[in-house]
């Protein structure tokens, strides 16, 4: 089987009921003095403004299976105006034969704000080649240095790869973004990204899709004790705190609206969502879809009135508490 294939099967097997989000529980507030009808959510990223405070982030590509499944992303993407993130175009880069499966997304919907991903380990050359091949209005750099360890496949080099993505920082025109792909990131990660002047930076942490179970599943003699490697997304947005003037995505475990309002209130200013639109176009024809992401914006739309924002913005001024999570009582 295709590994691009493996990481679809075993990532729609997973299920995360329960992640930290869970202990993020919001002050109440009485009166919230504000309409639904004031109720904005829009957002500003990427020298862009997008309707929605969330997108569909980097899942799939590299074979036919994986070409129809980002065919009917982007078609979702499209009806709602919202980014779309393909999965790694490395493997197409080695086998243009795998192409079309990432070309038919602008191809079809040439108005999309597409987001091509390509690896960490790759260099300025390829990044250029992924630009030409998909014309991109960004690119994302995902890296995945526990998955590619325990890939029976994967990467054993890990040497030089801030290098490359400073050369192609420095090298390309279109916005870039730096990319987890389950581990989190620390305010330590967050700040050398910052010093090589990486504005956008997607933590995706622990609590969603987990690489590292999928390719221990993969493996003859796996490595479990890996297995729960990783910052939460929740500690990688309080880690993100302690940073300053970069535009923050959540990703990883964001599995319906009040957890994309909690990520906002965490400092996150996008957030991205890849599992649940991976079982939604698995599980669901199109207008069953839309129907399902229309309701995940009335979750948001409900719980920025309950709380008293009129604006995804103004969710950073909201009081929450944290469960027993890293010592801290909230805010």
């Amino acid at each position: 089987m295709n590994r691009k294939d493996d990481h679809i099967r075993l990532a729609l097997a997973q299920n995360h009921p329960v992640n930290d989000f869970d202990l993020i529980r919001f002050k109440h507030v009485s009166f919230p003095e504000v309409s639904f009808d004031e109720i904005n959510l829009s957002v500003d990223i990427f020298g862009t403004s997008f309707p929605l405070p969330f997108f569909i982030n980097a899942m799939t590509g590299g074979s036919e299976q994986a070409g129809a499944i980002n065919q009917r992303l982007a078609q979702l993407a499209n009806h709602f105006s919202i980014p779309m993130a393909t999965g790694s175009v490395t493997s197409a880069l080695k086998d243009p034969t795998l192409l079309p499966t990432f070309t038919i997304i602008k191809k079809t919907y040439p108005k999309l704000f597409l987001i091509a991903n390509i690896g960490a380990g790759n260099d300025v050359i390829m990044a250029k080649r992924v630009i030409d091949a998909l014309q991109p209005n960004a690119l994302q750099i995902h890296v995945n240095a526990p998955q590619e360890a325990l890939m029976p496949e994967g990467d054993r080099d890990f040497r030089g790869w801030l290098k490359k993505i400073q050369d192609i920082r420095q090298s390309i025109t279109i916005p870039l973004i730096v990319k987890e792909v389950g581990f989190g990131m620390s305010f330590e990660t967050m700040n050398t990204l910052k010093s090589i002047g990486i504005q956008y930076i997607d933590v995706a942490g622990k609590g969603g899709t987990n690489f590292a179970v999928i390719e221990n599943n993969r493996q003859t003699e796996p490595l479990s004790i890996f297995n729960e490697w990783g910052l939460t997304t929740v500690e990688s947005l309080l880690e993100a705190q302690k940073v300053k003037d970069i535009y923050v995505i959540a990703s990883g475990g964001i599995r319906h609206g009040l957890d994309v309002v909690k990520a906002l209130a965490l400092g996150a200013q996008y957030v991205g969502l890849s599992g649940y639109f991976l079982k939604l176009v698995s599980e669901y024809d199109h207008d069953q879809a839309v129907k399902k992401v229309e309701h995940l914006i009335q979750e948001i739309k409900t719980a920025m009135v309950i709380l008293g924002a009129k604006t995804t913005q103004e969710l950073i001024t909201k009081s929450f508490f944290i469960g027993d999570l890293l010592g801290l009582q909230g805010k």
